[in-house]
């Protein structure tokens, strides 16, 4: 059974934690955007199938964590170094999907000596003003508010709808069966965490705060070839900015279905982290 709670910080912020419990190696889940956190059940079971412990937290401004204006990508590692403190938990892999990816990467460089490898799904590439970073994005309205500051995007969200077509066959397939739980959960956090989602994307086209090419622990980059919502050119981009890094590019999959690929990213994760 999962335990929540809400951790106390030491700059006084709470953060709403996620705790699927057991004494075996800790994995951190970076939720996506949005999310609320939660730890849904293809993520839980797959864990616990593994003797693994699942670990989640809500970024701030979703899911029960008030909002941190001015956040940058890379103080994810703090937040989650003092969550895991609090939990007692001081060794670690990662993972992230979509928009949790560039967080758990963060973790990977700013905390390497907790962090034992690192894995994601989906995940963006930084952004340095080229235009072709939006290429391929089926919808990139969003991203290219955010360029122009939190006003823009926050007048962009006043309108925004979610088009349909962003997403593949493949990927509502998912979301209609084992992956229900991710788009219910996506739907709740839109709508009642909506400066979750501005900050994270203020966050992606801003300076992360950290360079990915100082990432030393194993890396493992998965993305669906057809992602019509982060193209998989970004996991071409973070293939040649972090040394010794694999790419896991699954044909046929988009920006959700590529999930099916998580209970062999857990097992990639454990082979090559020094957890087992």
């Amino acid at each position: 059974m999962v335990a929540e709670r809400e951790i106390r910080l030491s700059d006084g912020r709470t953060l709403r934690t996620f705790d699927g419990g057991g004494t075996g190696p800790v994995v951190v889940w970076h939720h996506g955007t949005p999310h609320t956190g939660a730890l849904i059940p293809p993520l839980l079971s797959a864990a616990a199938d593994r003797g693994l412990r699942l670990v989640s937290y809500a970024r701030p401004g979703y899911g029960g964590s008030p909002s941190l204006p001015g956040r940058d990508v890379a103080s994810a590692a703090g937040d989650v170094a003092e969550v895991l403190g609090a939990l007692g938990i001081d060794r670690f892999v990662t993972v992230g999907s979509s928009g949790g990816a560039p967080h758990a990467l963060a973790c990977a460089a700013l905390l390497p000596g907790r962090v034992t490898a690192v894995a994601t799904f989906a995940g963006l590439s930084p952004y340095g003003g080229d235009p072709g970073w939006f290429a391929g994005m089926a919808d990139d309205r969003a991203l290219r508010a955010a360029t122009a500051g939190r006003a823009a995007r926050a007048r962009y969200a006043e309108t925004a709808e979610f088009d349909p077509a962003t997403f593949t066959d493949a990927d509502w397939a998912v979301l209609s069966g084992a992956w229900a739980a991710l788009g219910e959960d996506a739907v709740k956090a839109g709508a009642s965490s909506p400066d979750g989602a501005l900050d994270d994307h203020l966050a992606f086209v801003s300076p992360w705060g950290f360079d990915p090419a100082t990432i030393t622990v194993p890396v493992l980059l998965v993305h669906g070839a057809d992602d019509r919502m982060v193209p998989a050119s970004h996991a071409d981009r973070l293939l040649t900015a972090i040394p010794g890094a694999t790419r896991w590019l699954r044909p046929g999959d988009g920006h959700v279905s590529v999930l099916a690929a998580y209970p062999a990213v857990l097992d990639w994760l454990v082979a090559e982290s020094s957890l087992r």
